[in-house]
């Protein structure tokens, strides 16, 4: 029965003591609330049409291409360049000055002087001049062995191997899509509201999903021949992610909350379907299998990571057990499965959890509206430092009995580099520039006020004009009584933080999957994988790709 609000039911969320904690936020896997799965079935139900408008290309694929959609009562049209790049030039380092392409997303249909500074500029990425109607810009580079292997065969007559379109999965891979106001773009502000765009990062999905149509259209025209749909559908796009994308979740703990908050509802709404209908067990079967042929899909180099992984395979194979049609024919079946993988890993705990959410998007689609934050931060003031030190205790208990000054516990320390304006993560005790710490550390930060607290009450505003250096502190224990999913519950300067997990957990809210570390502070995934092609619209082919696989 619903509440007198009208919400489905649901059972109790699970507590941010145990969903924001590094370690399960690293085990994260993509969900139907994801951005670009949102994004698809947006542009499903609109029936979006890609025109290509402009196609300059010569038989080696060097020149410049422009594709619009029509989306909200708006034109957008990606403007991609590519270009001759030497082998000794191709990085995936942010350092990088040199790409095999490059795109913007530009604000209506681009006439011939638009294309003609885009040309001239998109290349030069950080070194170009881009003005309002350049929304999102972007680079990749070209997946040189699995490019050159599908012209080839294009070309012979046949159709690439299998087993390399399955191993790569993409044709290029983006290392920045840059959106909100950088390098002179458009601010977000300024589109924000427009119907389709705003949601979190709905633009640059949007540019992401058309840098996919373009890498399909680019090598069937080098390689003059046409490629299998189901291929084409496995080709998504790569990304290499690194540092530059953890402080985010740090920074904005509002659109934080929101997400964490917008999954953990869908989920507690799932477990709370008392009886299952045939069909929704029907499909729940279909998607186990399809996660573990996924699993079995997805190898890395990375010993420690295929370790991860062959672990995973194996513990799924005794989870999905509780997913079995005895055991889904019984009252609170999903509830039963969730808490029969409590002594699991948190791996087959989270994958778990994606799965329940997938098949009722009729309960929990409506959630991806509450994922944005146009209002900003609001929190209660906390009026003297008796509530202050109460709050501190409820919701920062994590942060306390710390000892920050041990190197275990401060090891490590955050900062934006100078010179490509870009954070990164430095060693305190052997490596200079912690005198520029960015402020990162709340926990930290929330230990040293609380130290600080008076024996006797006193207004919050007292104390700070004694502690300036605490306003960070009290401004987030303040948005803890509101948002209870905004803080990342860990020490994320010490030496065991691990920042692979706050990229995975941001990656797998776009929508990623794959995931393929090469560090623990960088990683390489891939978008719009199974995602529709452009002719593929329908709602169901737009809806249902979560967690694809190749050959099925």
């Amino acid at each position: 029965m619903k509440d007198i609000f009208g919400a489905p039911p649901q059972v109790p969320l699970r507590p941010p003591g145990t969903v924001m904690r590094l370690s399960r936020m690293g085990a994260m896997f993509p969900t139907r609330l994801s951005f670009l799965r949102s994004l698809m079935r947006r542009l499903a139900a609109e029936q979006v049409k890609v025109t290509q408008r402009d196609w300059q290309m010569c038989e080696d694929g060097f020149g410049h291409a422009v594709f619009s959609v029509d989306l909200g009562g708006y034109t957008y049209s990606l403007v991609a360049i590519s270009t001759d790049l030497p082998p000794e030039l191709r990085t995936d380092r942010v350092i990088a000055t040199a790409w095999d392409s490059a795109y913007v997303l530009f604000d209506g249909i681009p006439d011939s002087d638009d294309i003609a500074r885009i040309k001239a500029n998109a290349p030069l990425q950080e070194a170009g001049r881009f003005g309002p109607r350049d929304l999102i810009l972007s680079r990749a580079n070209k997946s040189v062995r699995l490019f050159a292997h599908v012209v080839e065969a294009l070309r012979a007559g046949r159709q690439p191997d299998a087993d390399m379109i399955r191993d790569v999965g993409y044709l290029m891979r983006t290392t920045a899509v840059y959106g909100n106001g950088k390098f002179g773009i458009a601010d977000r502000a300024s589109f924000d509201t427009r119907e389709g765009l705003e949601g979190p990062f709905a633009a640059e999905m949007l540019t992401v999903w058309l840098i996919r149509h373009f890498t399909h259209a680019l090598v069937e025209h080098v390689g003059q021949g046409t490629l299998e749909r189901e291929t084409k559908r496995h080709l998504g796009i790569g990304n290499s992610t690194g540092l530059g994308m953890a402080p985010f979740l740090v920074n904005h703990p509002v659109l934080l909350n929101n997400w964490m908050l917008a999954r953990e509802t869908a989920l507690a709404r799932v477990l709370a379907v008392e009886v299952l209908t045939q069909a929704q067990k029907a499909r729940i079967e279909v998607l186990a299998n399809r996660a573990t042929a996924h699993l079995a899909q997805w190898n890395v180099p990375d010993p420690a990571h295929q370790a991860r992984i062959e672990t995973l395979r194996s513990d799924w194979a005794e989870a999905v057990q509780y997913l079995s049609a005895d055991k889904l024919d019984a009252p609170h079946a999903l509830s039963s499965a969730m808490h029969s993988t409590q002594n699991m890993s948190e791996d087959v705990q989270e994958l778990l959890a994606s799965l329940l959410i997938e098949p009722f998007g009729k309960l929990v689609d409506g959630l991806t509206e509450c994922m944005a934050d146009p209002y900003g931060a609001f929190a209660p003031p906390l009026c003297d430092t008796e509530k202050l030190k109460a709050q501190i205790e409820a919701e920062f208990d994590w942060a306390l009995g710390v000892d920050y000054d041990a190197p275990a516990h401060c090891g490590q320390f955050w900062y934006v580099s100078e010179a490509k304006m870009e954070p990164r993560l430095g060693l305190r005790f052997s490596e200079e520039g912690a005198g520029l710490e960015s402020p990162l550390d709340i926990g930290r930060r929330v230990a040293c006020a609380y130290a600080d607290l008076p024996a006797q009450s006193e207004p919050v505003s007292a104390f700070l004009t004694r502690h300036p250096d605490h306003a960070l502190a009290v401004e987030r224990v303040a948005l803890s009584q509101r948002y209870a999913y905004a803080e990342i519950r860990d020490n994320l300067i010490c030496e065991s933080c691990l920042p692979i997990d706050m990229l995975r957990c941001k990656l797998s809210f776009f929508g990623a999957s794959k995931f393929d570390p090469k560090s623990d502070r960088w990683t390489r995934i891939t978008l719009c994988q199974g995602a529709p092609l452009a002719d593929e619209l329908s709602e169901g082919v737009a809806d249902d790709w979560w967690l694809p696989v190749f050959g099925s």
